[in-house]
């Protein structure tokens, strides 16, 4: 029985926005309506979003409650800060996908502390493969009219540490991320370390110290998957590619070496997205390119007593618009994959 899911997306011209139209185009009960943005309003898409020919004619309105309104669906593809305002004049009957920051912290100091200003509040996550206490994150979204999409980064970590920490065969107090960035993840905005002329040929760390907005909902699902005491270094560095992230997180061996594999293998198992690749493969990037795909490595570094994981996505894709499409299908009672790939695009 074909069912139609009426979709509008607001901040359209931007990175985001347009990475959430290409890969819900591919559901096949989706249709648009609304596109929205504010300072692009009253141009074609296709003059920002010129690789998606079949909606390039469709006029960009302005981002209004009144232009959102009316849709099964409303996608907040907008900066952290900008989101909680329309989403709080939305009907409560729509379901609203959050991809920004406003709605995904619980506690309100941490947003405080990260972000300043207000806490919006805290809605459900969409991170169907998030481990929980019950279970799974996926077993609270369906019916929900509220989700909140993770943070690209705070994906490929908690994706690369959570069976570790569920299986309490790694110590949580003492982790250290390492991250390899595509730039498409800093947003459309004009800034001189993002020119060309900056970013080719070089790599160059930002947010270090501690100071990354997306640390405490990393140490938010690390607690959700078991963790107690979370101690994080987390280190953001920006890679002359447009797409991707390669994080390489290691902690302390709690335990013995033999039961690592194990509980990675356990945990994915099941997973249509999340990928443990044979031993001695290694994710790539390139692997993940335009696909809703995690893939996942681990091993131990005997020597250091450390357990060392490796994981890479496409920060557009299973970061943030995969997310969302995966989240609303569980949402609304459809198949989980439905309108999603897994099928990269090489070389």
């Amino acid at each position: 029985m074909h069912m139609s899911i009426s979709v509008a997306v607001s901040g359209a011209s931007g990175y985001v926005g347009g990475e959430v139209l290409r890969v819900f185009s591919a559901h096949p009960e989706v249709e648009f309506g609304a596109l929205t943005a504010h300072s692009s309003a009253g141009d074609a898409l296709g003059v920002h979003q010129p690789h998606l020919r079949h909606l390039a004619d469709r006029v960009i309105v302005d981002t209004t409650p009144e232009a959102l309104a009316g849709h099964d669906v409303v996608v907040l593809a907008l900066p952290h800060g900008a989101s909680a305002e329309i989403a709080a004049q939305l009907p409560p009957e729509t379901l609203v996908i959050d991809c920004g920051a406003d709605h995904r912290l619980a506690s309100a100091e941490a947003w405080g502390e990260y972000y300043g200003g207000e806490h919006a509040g805290t809605w459900p996550y969409g991170m169907p493969e998030l481990i929980t206490a019950a279970g799974h994150q996926r077993d609270v979204l369906p019916g929900t009219k509220r989700i909140a999409v993770p943070g690209c980064n705070v994906t490929a970590v908690t994706l690369a540490l959570q069976p570790g920490i569920a299986a309490g065969v790694i110590d949580p107090t003492d982790i250290v991320a390492v991250l390899a960035n595509g730039y498409s993840g800093a947003g459309k905005k004009l800034a001189p370390h993002l020119l060309a002329s900056e970013a080719l040929g070089n790599a160059q760390p930002y947010a270090v110290g501690g100071s990354h907005r997306h640390i405490p909902e990393i140490i938010q699902n690390l607690e959700s998957a078991g963790a107690e005491g979370v101690r994080i270094s987390f280190t953001p560095t920006l890679v002359p590619m447009a797409r991707g992230i390669l994080a390489t997180v290691t902690a302390p061996l709690r335990g013995s070496v033999e039961a690592v594999r194990g509980a990675w293998e356990e945990a994915y198992a099941d997973e249509p997205f999340v990928h443990l690749l044979p031993e001695g493969q290694w994710p790539t990037t390139a692997a993940t390119l335009g696909a809703n795909t995690a893939l996942v490595q681990v091993a131990v570094d005997g020597k250091a007593r450390r357990v060392v994981v490796i994981a890479a996505i496409d920060n557009l894709v299973k970061g943030t618009a995969g997310a969302a499409l995966q989240s609303m299908n569980v949402a609304l009672g459809l198949p989980e994959t439905t309108g999603l790939s897994t099928i990269g695009v090489a070389p």
